[in-house]
């Protein structure tokens, strides 16, 4: 399937409402998830593991597309986890080797603290042949300090201090704390360096697909690729 400027152009201008409509929002990018997963696998009775799940339009989408969708987060507040889900970290995932069929994890590897790890247990608890669905918004992003954005440019600490004197009250996303500086490269070197995983693709998430050559060039590509995809099958 070729993806052109006109489903970047519909996402972004979900994202635009992503504080004010949260459900259209996470609807959109929640389909967008499974329609890119189904180029690779069918969802139908397939055990889908949702790392850092969150929103409840996830669960909605996944379990329309038949899949037995299982959330897991480490905050037992959020939506999904009430439905079904698991409360656990995402460094220790209480699943046996090789005991689902794909998981997926959108915009949570920016706020661990080691996210290569993560990613490695992920693959961890897939069946050979499984897939692994990994895309995270990098730190250099127009989107990378997420609620203190674009001002992250001039330093986290800088724009966290913004943005509280403007709102009265400090970001969620506390840069080194819960959200960490990643770069497209460093997902692009554990893609390239684990021996659990085949990557079958790597490129800008929401960016028409010939910006995948972007990923080639340093520098320029920690800017605007805005958000990395990378799809991984387990051996």
């Amino acid at each position: 399937m070729q993806r052109g400027i006109g489903r970047s152009v519909r996402l972004f201008r979900e994202f635009l409402v992503e504080q004010t409509e949260p459900e259209r929002f996470y609807g959109a990018l929640a389909r967008d998830s499974v329609e890119l997963l189904q180029e690779w696998t069918a969802l139908e009775r397939r055990t889908v593991l949702d790392v850092g799940a969150g929103p409840a339009e996830f669960a909605q989408a996944f379990r329309a597309a038949g899949a037995r969708y299982v959330p897991l987060d480490h905050d037992p507040s959020v939506a999904s986890v009430h439905d079904r889900g698991v409360v656990a970290s995402a460094a220790a995932l209480p699943f046996a080797d090789g005991s689902v069929d794909v998981v997926h994890s959108s915009n949570l590897w920016e706020h661990v603290p080691h996210p290569e790890a993560v990613a490695d247990e992920m693959l961890r608890v897939l069946r050979p042949g499984g897939l692994l669905f990994l895309s995270y918004t990098n730190w250099l992003s127009p989107w990378g300090g997420h609620e203190t954005s674009p001002w992250h440019w001039l330093g986290g600490e800088r724009a966290a201090r913004r943005y509280e004197r403007k709102e009265g009250h400090p970001p969620k996303n506390l840069v080194d704390h819960t959200l960490f500086r990643v770069s497209v490269r460093q997902g692009l070197d554990w893609a390239a360096g684990t021996t659990a995983g085949e990557v079958l693709a790597a490129r800008p998430r929401y960016l028409p697909d010939p910006a995948r050559h972007l990923l080639r060039v340093p520098g320029l590509r920690e800017v605007v690729t805005w958000n990395l995809l990378l799809v991984l099958r387990r051996r």
